[in-house]
Parts: structure tokens; sequence; C-alpha cells
């Protein structure tokens, strides 16, 4: 069952490969986190901001739109345009981006109360050059990165120089530039990696501590944007993220400041409220090897061949008898296409029906065409 509906009977009825949303486990997870910030004392000085790039199936964002309990983190021109179409309004979308065109720029100053956070000594320059006096946000990049399970692949920040945000070294040099076009910094903006769960708790609040040194240095400063990175479950031995915990650490160093918080959530809410439905093509073992074949490949969820993240995968209706050790293989002509090695599992068939778990977020919105095997369907679901 997902969502009140028979998971079998679903594949049935439209096919696979196919995406489901589910409309009340997204509500509930948006509830639990506002649940979370008014219990640490933040709800009327904190906001929403769904990071779009997770999944951007329109009618999720209608759905989304139609709450009221969030608005839009957008990392593109076209992004910040389709969360328009869906709904949204510029002045509930904050935008950040790295290397933007001229043209990206033009496009986004056509859209008053837009709020621009501006990751590089360039894109503030360009900015102030398309018209100065407005209120900016200064992305910021502390050095120190976060991720599910110490997994450096999601980090956006860390011991390597990466390609966000501006570094302490530079920042002086952004407060002054941003001065000379009369641009208002009102803003600091930091994201830093994603995935975590409570055991990186101490490494986020670390990466806090170390961030308020910037948000210190400007007294226009208004709102503090903590980026996203909150993590869900990926296996049974991973816990839920402790949110009393998370924003107790909040609380703790920005009730003292009067400044509004900004949280762009992207895998928490819509990652555990997405299942990808698949079908069993063949059974084979080589070696000591069993394949379990399935009717799609990583090019439509690449998180498991790209970041490591296990997408755990269940039958849709399981079989009785011994479990087998399996791993699950997609048909894409590419050493990378397993979305699980070696799980033990039910007794499967042919034509049996293979649920993805987790396949909410960063999965179709990161589809492609290679091998030209980009075909799936996307299915919103009210319980």
């Amino acid at each position: 069952m997902f969502a009140g509906h028979d998971v079998s009977r679903l594949a049935d009825r439209h096919g696979t490969p196919a995406f489901f949303y589910s409309a009340s486990r997204l509500t509930a997870n948006i509830d639990r986190l506002h649940a979370a910030l008014a219990a640490a004392g933040l709800e009327d000085r904190s906001r929403l901001l769904y990071a779009m790039k997770a999944n951007r199936f329109a009618p999720l964002l209608t759905y989304l739109k139609a709450t009221g309990k969030v608005g839009i983190d957008a990392c593109s021109p076209n992004e910040v345009e389709h969360a328009i179409s869906c709904g949204f309004q510029p002045d509930e979308i904050s935008f950040t981006n790295t290397s933007l065109s001229n043209n990206d720029l033009q496009r986004l100053t056509r859209l008053d109360g837009l709020s621009m956070n501006c990751d590089s000594l360039h894109a503030i320059r360009k900015w102030g050059e398309l018209g100065r006096g407005r209120d900016i946000g200064i992305r910021v990049n502390p050095g120190i990165g976060i991720g599910r399970a110490d997994n450096d692949k999601l980090h956006y920040s860390g011991a390597n120089t990466t390609k966000f945000g501006i570094y302490k070294e530079q920042f002086h040099e952004a407060i002054a530039l941003a001065r000379q076009y009369d641009l208002n910094i009102t803003k600091i903006h930091f994201h830093t990696g994603c995935g975590y769960l409570t055991p990186e708790l101490d490494c986020w609040e670390g990466i806090i501590q170390e961030c308020l040194w910037f948000v210190d240095q400007i007294e226009t400063v208004k709102i503090v944007n903590v980026g996203g990175g909150l993590g869900v479950p990926h296996v049974a031995t991973d816990k839920p993220l402790d949110l009393p915990k998370w924003a107790q650490i909040l609380t703790r160093h920005f009730a003292p400041r009067p400044v509004t918080l900004e949280i762009e959530p992207g895998d928490y809410l819509v990652k555990d409220s997405g299942i990808l439905l698949l079908t069993v093509n063949s059974i084979e073992t080589k070696r000591d090897k069993c394949f379990v074949g399935v009717n799609a490949g990583f090019n439509i969820a690449l998180e498991p061949a790209v970041y490591g993240l296990p997408f755990l995968p269940l039958p849709a209706r399981p079989r009785p008898g011994a479990t087998q050790r399996v791993s699950i293989a997609g048909h894409i002509n590419e050493a990378l296409d397993i979305f699980y090695h070696d799980i033990d599992l039910p007794p499967l068939a042919e034509d049996d029906g293979l649920v993805l778990m987790n396949a909410g977020a960063y999965s179709s919105s990161m589809a492609s065409n290679h091998c030209m095997r980009g075909e799936f369907k996307e299915f919103l679901l009210f319980s």
C-alpha cells in the first residue's frame, strides 16, 4: 500500500516505470517541520522555502502553493518562471545559483519582489550594473561541509574549495562591491550539504557557529537563510532526524539576533513522499550473483549511482518463500546502472512489480533520455 492505494493495482492501471507521490505524506512532512520550529519558539521568525530542484512536477508544486505553508527556493530562471506558472508570486521565491549568464540576470531583474542571493563577486557586480539600490542576499561559504553518513559527494563546502558562495577572504570585498552599486545586503545565505541526520547535528551546529561571523559583519542583515540538507532515513538502521534537537540549535544561536530564518528543505519534504514503481524484466544468476533486471535505469533515478544513496527495493506484492540475495539492475548499457547491490528479498518472478523507496526527490527532476530510455510517468496521489 502507498498513499492509501494498492501498489500492484497502480501498476496494472498506469503501467511502469512510474513515479507516485503522496499528497498526505508531503503535508505531514511540512507540518512536522513547522511544529518543530514552533516548539522552539521560531514560528513567527521562520519560513519554509521548498527547494524545487528536488521535484518540479507541476501538480505537486500547485498542491504546495495551495497549502499556503511554503515558498520556493529556485536555482534557475526557468525554475522561477515554472514556479510562477504554478501559482507562486515572485516575492514568494528566493533565488540562488552560480555561474549566471547576462541573459539569466536580465530575465531575473524583470521580476519585482524576487529575492536574489548573489554567490560571487561576479554576481554582485552584474546585479548592480542592472539596477542600483536594491536589496540582495549574499551566499557565503564557511569551509565546512555536511552530508548523510559523512558522504563527501553531498558536500557543498568543506576542505576542498568549491564554487559555491563567498569565502571569508573575499567577504569584505563583497561588501565594498555591494556598496559601490548601492545594493543593500539584507540576507546571508549558506547551504553546505545534503541528507544529514541526527549523528551529523554536531557538525551542523559547527556550521551555524562559523556562519554567524558573516551575519555579524553587516548591521543591515534581516534574514538568515540556513539552506536545506535535512535528510530522511534510507535504510533500516537510519533513524529519523531529531527535529526538536535541530530546531533547538537554531534557537540557541539565532534567538539573540533580530533576524528571520529561512529554511530550504527539498529532500525532507518530498523524498519519502515518493516511490518509483517498476516491473521485473528478468532474473538471472551470473557466477555467484543473482541479478533482477527491471524496466528502468539509473538515468531516471540517479542518486544511487551518482551519490551512493540507497533506494530500498521492495516487492509490490511479496510472494511466500525463503528470501534470496539479489542485486537490482537497470536496463541501461552502463556499469553504473545498479539500483541496489546484494539485498535479501522475498522470491520474485518476471512481470512482478518492484518499488524503489525514497524516489520523491532528485529522481524525475534529474532524469535524462540516455540510451533513449527516458520514458516514465508521474502521478500525485490523494488518500
